[in-house]
């Protein structure tokens, strides 16, 4: 097994916990007696949308990859895009979003288009419904009707504490969302 997909399972297990003490259900899944039902984009982002630049989230994201941003982060929410960047130091800035979609086949056709334009480059096992990495070392994950997205474009192609190549560093803040996003 190639070192990055050693990674992607150790770091799976710790996402799980990391986030394993909440409540993931969501208001859908209360009313509809506790099954998870996909929830359609709004006028607002979602509960597992804002994750991403929440303070809890960037908590685990930082005990992560080893590494605080510099600077606050600051949401944005336009085109049914929620997303912020994480600005580390010497302007280093790794980007997340979520694009919220309707339906399953707005979400694929969103997800594959995302895959075409970025350079999709191979499949990651244990992610969401799909997942890839692109040829940046990006990681893209498709739960429900929602895409997520890790840049990792602007940062250095090793970094974090300790130290690990680009497309880990997005393997592993993919995997620590995705294990926020568990029933959610």
């Amino acid at each position: 097994m190639p070192r990055s997909r050693n990674a992607c399972v150790i770091v799976l297990m710790f996402a799980l916990v990391a986030c394993g003490g909440r409540s993931a259900a969501s208001p859908t899944a209360a009313r509809s007696g506790g099954a998870h039902v996909a929830e359609v984009a709004g006028s607002q982002p979602s509960a597992s949308a804002r994750m991403i630049c929440a303070s809890e989230g960037k908590g685990d994201i930082a005990a992560t990859i080893g590494v605080e941003p510099a600077r606050p982060l600051i949401a944005r929410w336009g085109g049914h895009v929620y997303a912020c960047d994480y600005v580390y130091g010497d302007g280093q800035v790794m980007t997340l979003s979520v694009k919220e979609l309707s339906s399953a086949t707005e979400t694929t056709n969103y997800f594959d288009e995302l895959g075409r334009s970025l350079g999709r480059m191979h499949a990651l096992q244990g992610l969401g419904q799909d997942a890839y990495q692109t040829s940046n070392g990006s990681t893209v994950v498709r739960k429900d009707f929602l895409v997520l997205l890790v840049d990792v474009s602007q940062i250095p192609s090793h970094f974090g504490t300790p130290s690990s190549p680009r497309a880990d560093v997005s393997l592993s803040v993919a995997a620590t969302i995705m294990g926020c996003w568990t029933g959610a």
